[in-house]
């Protein structure tokens, strides 16, 4: 369930005349795009999440994961460079989390104790790749600890490689990526993703630049995804991009035919 808030552009279908909403009317720091979201804004956003995972439920889905990552309409809340609110849903990073946290409540009245909500979150931004919720564990921790709270079941935690270090400089747990600190911390599952099975990430640093032609497929990177989920790290993962390329590349990854992978 998504809503790509100031993403949008004036212009783009289906209704050529609705303009993108966000906490601020900002797309990145110093960049305006769309109208800051009301409180009438705020509360029929939160409605609308809650008719789609009940929507979703009654038509047969076994879950609902709501996107709040990517610089998209839930983490530009989350996002201290475009949230810049002076009501209770701006301030600090626990402050941030209040539309989030409501979403979720809301999903979970709607849907009962026993469907499973998904909870998608990241550090960088598709406007920035460098911009970071939290810097420590303990930030990190304040982070989700609201989210657990609500009723998240089990998180997706997106990094753009999966292999990197969360936090450099913690110093016990220093090798885990941000599913594993997400675990630790939380006790919840947690969902991997990030350039799996690739030498590289799909999308380059600069100008947003797609690398897929130039990333190449390393089986070392799945022998070690192996290596972590066997250790407990993160329970699961995700894969997008590479299963587009390579409609048979799970069947590939399970009968070890790594050097069949397609790049």
């Amino acid at each position: 369930l998504w809503h790509v808030g100031s993403v949008r552009k004036e212009g783009i279908e289906p209704d050529t005349s609705v303009p993108g909403h966000s906490p601020s009317g900002l797309f990145k720091p110093g960049r305006e795009n769309g109208v800051a979201m009301n409180q009438q804004d705020i509360d029929e956003v939160v409605e609308a999440f809650a008719q789609a995972a009940a929507d979703a439920k009654a038509i047969g889905f076994d879950a609902v994961e709501v996107h709040g990552a990517h610089g998209y309409l839930i983490d530009q809340f989350f996002w201290q460079g475009t949230n810049q609110r002076d009501d209770s849903y701006g301030g600090d990073l626990v402050s941030r989390t209040k539309f989030a946290v409501e979403i979720v409540k809301a999903i979970r009245a709607r849907v009962g104790a026993d469907f499973p909500i998904i909870f998608r979150f990241s550090q960088w931004k598709q406007q920035d790749y460098d911009a970071r919720l939290a810097n420590s564990p303990e930030e990190l921790k304040t982070f989700l600890t609201p989210l657990v709270e609500a009723g998240v079941d089990i998180f997706h935690c997106s990094t753009r490689r999966y292999w990197e270090k969360e936090f450099e400089d913690a110093p016990e747990n220093g090798h885990m990526n941000l599913a594993g600190w997400t675990k630790e911390l939380t006790g919840k599952p947690v969902i991997t993703v990030g350039s799996v099975g690739l030498n590289t990430s799909f999308v380059g640093e600069e100008h947003g630049m797609n690398m897929s032609a130039q990333a190449g497929v390393e089986a070392g990177s799945i022998t070690q995804l192996n290596d972590r989920i066997n250790s407990g790290e993160f329970d699961l993962v995700a894969v997008g991009r590479a299963l587009l390329q390579d409609p048979e590349w799970v069947i590939k990854v399970r009968e070890e035919r790594l050097d069949e992978l397609e790049d």
